[in-house]
């Protein structure tokens, strides 16, 4: 017994002197967390479905929210990556993933019918959830709320999520988000409808509040898109993608907070 235990001393005291010495008693104040985002989507799928492909998947998020009940599932910790945000930016930022926390919301999205496409709501309890643990998140991780997205705003030419459904604004008014004053957007929508905006200053608006867009000074497929995103967000009674005066007032008066 003396010989094992004179062994294992050996063995530390061999370890300690190669081992790495760090010095930890200097902290840059140059420093911020890496999580800078939050971002929203719907899962398209019932819940056990979710959580096979959350968990089994080649997709994952840090939080999926059930429907019935609206119950919170932590799936992966929010201090390694999860692959929710794939080809994606906002704000000059590329691959979210690596920057953000994912928060999946079982919601089937929506239906195609013969009479069009009938999205699905959100229950009362999923959002109350959301909206508690978003504040958790938003806390801890002293997230800006204008950093609360969703998937669609980050990949608008292949995302809809969290569709055009999601409380936006309920968000919003609890903190966890930004929302045009609708008194400011009256006055400027009057002043737009009579001088239309160019296809650049919409180009330029959008990509100022955070979308990855092309300045080409041309109405093209990809501004469509953005633009559609830009709506179904702030005016989801109406996102087909068109510039037009109220469209052209919110942008223009949230980027001006």
């Amino acid at each position: 017994m003396k010989a094992i235990i004179t062994a294992l001393l050996l063995l530390t005291l061999a370890g300690c002197s190669s081992g790495l010495r760090i010095d930890r008693s200097h902290t840059s104040v140059n420093q911020d967390g890496r999580i800078q985002f939050v971002v929203l989507h719907y899962t398209n799928a019932p819940l056990q479905r979710s959580l096979d492909l959350l968990t089994h998947g080649e997709v994952s998020s840090h939080y999926l929210i059930g429907d019935s009940p609206a119950t919170v599932y932590q799936l992966v910790d929010e201090s390694r990556r999860a692959w929710h945000a794939g080809d994606s930016q906002w704000d000059g930022r590329t691959w979210l993933n690596s920057s953000s926390i994912g928060i999946e919301i079982v919601n089937p999205g929506f239906i195609d019918t013969p009479t069009g496409r009938v999205w699905q709501p959100y229950t009362e309890a999923q959002i109350e959830a959301l909206i508690a643990l978003l504040k958790d998140i938003v806390k801890r991780n002293n997230i800006q709320p204008r950093y609360i997205i969703g998937h669609s705003d980050i990949a608008p030419a292949r995302k809809l999520d969290p569709g055009p459904l999601f409380p936006w604004k309920r968000l919003a008014d609890a903190g966890l988000g930004v929302w045009p004053d609708a008194r400011a957007v009256a006055q400027q929508q009057a002043r737009f409808s009579v001088n239309p905006p160019s296809i650049s200053w919409y180009q330029q608006q959008l990509a100022r509040f955070g979308y990855a867009i092309e300045q080409t000074g041309v109405y093209d497929v990809s501004t469509r898109h953005v633009l559609a995103a830009f709506q179904m967000r702030f005016r989801p009674q109406r996102f087909d993608g068109v510039a037009d005066a109220q469209t052209a007032a919110m942008l223009q008066v949230l980027n001006s907070r």
